[in-house]
């Protein structure tokens, strides 16, 4: 079976297709600056290739429109025709408390989804977008709805009610939400098969660091918690988001720089984090050169971004009442064995033991200690397809 992901943003599409009997990747790539004359499509078929071109992309239709064709092209594509095309998974951001799981996708289900833009309003719209466009061009695909959110709907409300007035819960469903839950669910099933031990027997802290950085604490195969909360800017620090501080802040800058609701936004968002501490670099890589050359601002940075993730490894090693496994995902998770090191100094009252030369070797394994300490890439769009096949397998709809 032949299972397409698509991942809609704002102005760009990431795809991939699978053949998922084998797992096997046969064609990814994205489409960016949607909406302007000059958007880029980079195609990168497995085993051939790989294509890129400028050309006016009008909107999100038009860029899967484009895909479609480039998949079938006699030149460049990889399928024979569409209709080989049987399911496609979405990237959704946001599902609120509506979806705790992936769900197929039908009018009403749809509209459900759409309910929950209050919630994202910057990432929402174009994954709806990306859903009714592929019923208007694959209407015989069968079409699966991954949320971000979903993974993290096990938290009991002690760890998603904040200390704040009730009836916003309840009312306005202000709430801890969680995402990258689509990354933390893959990796902890991987560590579970690395350790070749039972998923639901382990309590797995996973910490996928990037741009944007998140942790989780998964005891026995379930989130019960994660840094990010109402929306991503809660929790560690990251590229350009400031993550947790105090609430008051915000209020007394706007007050004094007279600022609007929206430019303080920004500044939380676009402005802070990594990015704000060093004066605008927020790639780890040019923080750890500069930092190396002697940079106290780019030093200081790292020790800031490790010491959170730290922190929150402590508290939520306390919340689950012990730790099986520590698992290093995403960009700078995978890549960089400095801040895998810092990270790790000084836990080893948790069973943490480094071994230095595995992890400058990225290996799989880089604890010698009683807890496990494992690199372990992220592949969203493989969870994706997988729970594409899980959804329709559950639904009786998937044609063996």
């Amino acid at each position: 079976m032949k299972v397409l992901v698509l991942n809609c943003g704002s102005s760009s599409l990431k795809f991939r297709i699978y053949q998922m009997d084998r797992e096997e990747l046969l064609a990814g790539g994205l489409v960016e600056r949607i909406g302007f004359d000059d958007a880029r499509m980079i195609y990168r078929p497995v085993g051939r290739e790989s294509l890129e071109k400028t050309l006016p992309v009008k909107d999100h239709e038009k860029a899967i429109d484009l895909v479609l064709k480039t998949l079938i092209h006699p030149d460049t594509g990889i399928l024979g025709n569409i209709l080989e095309i049987e399911a496609v998974g979405h990237r959704v951001v946001h599902g609120g408390e509506e979806f705790t799981g992936s769900v197929a996708i039908n009018e009403a289900v749809l509209e459900r989804i759409k309910a929950c833009v209050k919630f994202a309003p910057l990432h929402n719209p174009p994954n709806i977008k990306g859903i009714q466009a592929s019923f208007w061009l694959i209407p015989f695909a069968r079409q699966v709805a991954v949320f971000d959110t979903a993974f993290h709907q096990t938290m009991g409300p002690e760890a998603f009610i904040y200390g704040l007035p009730y009836e916003w819960y309840k009312v306005h469903r202000i709430r801890r939400y969680g995402f990258h839950g689509t990354s933390h669910q893959f990796v902890a099933h991987k560590a579970a098969e690395i350790l070749e031990k039972p998923f639901k027997s382990l309590k797995i802290i996973t910490c996928h660091l990037g741009n944007g950085s998140s942790i989780t604490a998964v005891r026995h195969g379930e989130s019960v918690d994660t840094t990010m909360g109402f929306t991503p800017l809660e929790g560690l620090v990251m590229g350009t988001r400031c993550g947790d501080i105090d609430p008051a802040i915000p209020l007394h800058r706007m007050e004094e720089d007279q600022l609007t609701p929206s430019q303080m936004d920004a500044l939380l968002n676009k402005k802070s984090g990594l990015a704000g501490i060093t004066g605008g670099d927020n790639d780890l890589r040019t923080i750890e050169e500069k930092a190396a050359k002697g940079s106290e601002r780019h030093q200081l940075a790292l020790e800031v971004f490790t010491r959170r993730i730290k922190k929150y490894i402590g508290a939520y090693a306390a919340v689950m009442g012990g730790i099986d496994a520590l698992v290093f995902t995403a960009g700078i998770g995978e890549n960089s064995d400095t801040v895998r090191r810092m990270v790790c100094e000084g836990l080893e009252f948790l069973g943490i033991e480094m071994n230095e030369t595995a992890n400058r070797n990225h290996k799989t394994r880089i604890s010698d200690g009683k807890t496990s300490v494992l690199v372990i890439p992220t592949n969203e769009e493989l969870a994706i397809a997988e729970e594409v096949i899980e959804v329709l397998e559950r639904e009786n709809q998937l044609v063996k």
